[in-house]
């Protein structure tokens, strides 16, 4: 027999005018807008940074950035769009949460909500036009698209008042591979009536196969980790183990190409050496997978600790500087 079943059917569920959001469109930064600079040495790396995201450029290789939702909420999108448009990302990849953040800024220029309000009520993430989102998919699945493209292109295709600093539209626009990888019940949409799990299902396994391509292409190219502790080391992984595996059997190597994590997380020794088992850091993914374990056959790392509201800005100019 079945476990016993929640019924959705049963929910409340309330426009997002009711919602109370802690982002507002305005907090967006203006294009050339820079922080104050980092400390020293992570300008150096950011610098450093840059001149093999140009390179990499020059040679035709991949640039792929998979970044966490918090990417979203710091107020990049226009650094973010800047740099496809440059084709200085050539594949964007977020999680569920992004394409959340994504298409609220543009569909109502806010987003985020107080978990701590309406969690006490069931009122968190119970918002009907977030939840369109679980149409947009369900009818892109059905078309062949994958769920970063799905969204992507409604946003596109949308009156949207702020579509234009759409990070997902933009990437649609310019042609860049846009995904998203998802694990059931992680996000909000989840919770609807409306919710159809193999549509999301096949849509992210869909840009899970895109960003198999992508670091197919990864030679001489730069994957960027970008506040994404735990889908971006692990999509990542198995994907270079899946392109290693067709490149072997061509006589091609992908071995030759830099890793960078972005992250708040002040790591304590040689980042380019395993944490010790003994510590609580040896289990962080973009330690051990990013920046050791997947260049050690000749490949070089780089890790920035700071907002990402700060080293995004930062990370563009040193790439415009770079050429």
């Amino acid at each position: 027999m079945p476990f016993p079943q929640f019924d959705p059917a049963q929910l409340l569920i309330k426009p997002l005018a009711e919602r109370q959001h802690d982002i507002r469109h305005s907090s967006l930064l203006a294009l050339d807008e820079l922080p104050p600079p980092l400390d020293g040495s992570a300008m150096q790396s950011l610098a450093d940074l840059g001149q093999r995201m140009a390179a990499a450029r020059r040679r035709g290789a991949a640039i792929l950035m998979l970044m966490g939702a918090h990417v979203i909420r710091a107020g990049v999108a226009r650094q973010l769009i800047d740099l496809m448009e440059r084709g200085l990302i050539t594949h964007l990849g977020t999680n569920g949460a992004g394409t959340i953040h994504d298409y609220e800024l543009a569909r109502i220029g806010a987003t985020c909500e107080s978990v701590a309000r309406y969690i006490r009520t069931g009122e968190f993430g119970m918002w009907r036009e977030t939840a369109e989102i679980n149409e947009i998919v369900r009818d892109g699945a059905a078309a062949g698209l994958g769920l970063g493209e799905a969204v992507g292109r409604a946003i596109l295709a949308s009156d949207f008042p702020h579509r234009d600093t759409s990070v997902l539209a933009a990437a649609v626009r310019l042609g860049v591979p846009v995904t998203a990888h998802v694990g059931i019940g992680y996000d909000i949409v989840h919770q609807h009536p409306n919710f159809d799990p193999a549509a999301y299902g096949l849509a992210s396994y869909r840009d899970f196969l895109a960003v198999c391509d992508t670091v197919g292409k990864l030679e001489g190219g730069v994957y960027l980790c970008v506040g994404t502790a735990v889908m971006g080391p692990e999509v990542y992984l198995k994907a270079l183990s899946m392109a290693r595996n067709v490149a072997h059997q061509q006589n091609r190597q992908i071995r030759h190409f830099t890793t960078a994590v972005f992250d708040l997380l002040p790591l304590q020794g040689d980042f380019r050496q395993e944490a010790p088992k003994s510590t609580p850091q040896y289990y962080y993914r973009p330690w051990k997978t990013v920046l050791v374990r997947t260049v050690a056959d000749g490949g070089q790392s780089v890790y920035v600790c700071g907002d990402h509201r700060q080293t995004i800005p930062h990370l563009r100019q040193a790439a415009l500087a770079a050429g």
